[in-house]
């Protein structure tokens, strides 16, 4: 797995190891094991750390933020809305354009085998992306 050097000279993921550290809760666990799944289904996922202090997964573009607030835990797919979702993962953000997100509260069990296709697949749509020539502006 590549890494992306951040911060005080850190590696993002080690910032990402000390965040869920710092959690010392349910939202650290939850991080963690979010974490573990992202890696297992692309194990090309590059982490960074972005925006003052938020864990970023990217191949070829984010495949998805993870966040933590009081009593949840968000993963939010940056091109969610272009991705296929048949066992509804995505719970939160539904009304925008392009992101979709997954609120994690305590005690929830997620689908792993469909978190899994939904990483693989948020990794294969920023790569065929990334193929496409780009559009021209038209007058």
């Amino acid at each position: 797995m590549k890494k992306s050097e951040v911060g005080q000279g850190q590696p993002a993921s080690e910032l990402i190891s000390n965040k869920i550290a710092e959690l010392r809760d349910w939202r650290g666990a939850t991080l963690s094991r979010m974490r573990k799944l992202i890696k297992a289904a692309d194990p090309d996922v590059v982490e960074e750390w972005k925006w003052m202090g938020t864990p970023v997964w990217s191949h070829d573009g984010i495949i998805c933020t993870g966040e933590s607030y009081k009593s949840v835990v968000k993963l939010t797919f940056a091109k969610g809305a272009s991705l296929k979702d048949p066992t509804r993962l995505f719970n939160s953000s539904l009304d925008g354009n392009t992101r979709r997100a997954i609120d994690i509260r305590e005690g929830d069990v997620v689908d792993e085998a469909a978190f899994k296709a939904l990483v693989r697949d948020a990794g294969a749509h920023n790569t065929s992306r990334k193929s496409k020539p780009p559009k021209r502006a038209t007058s």
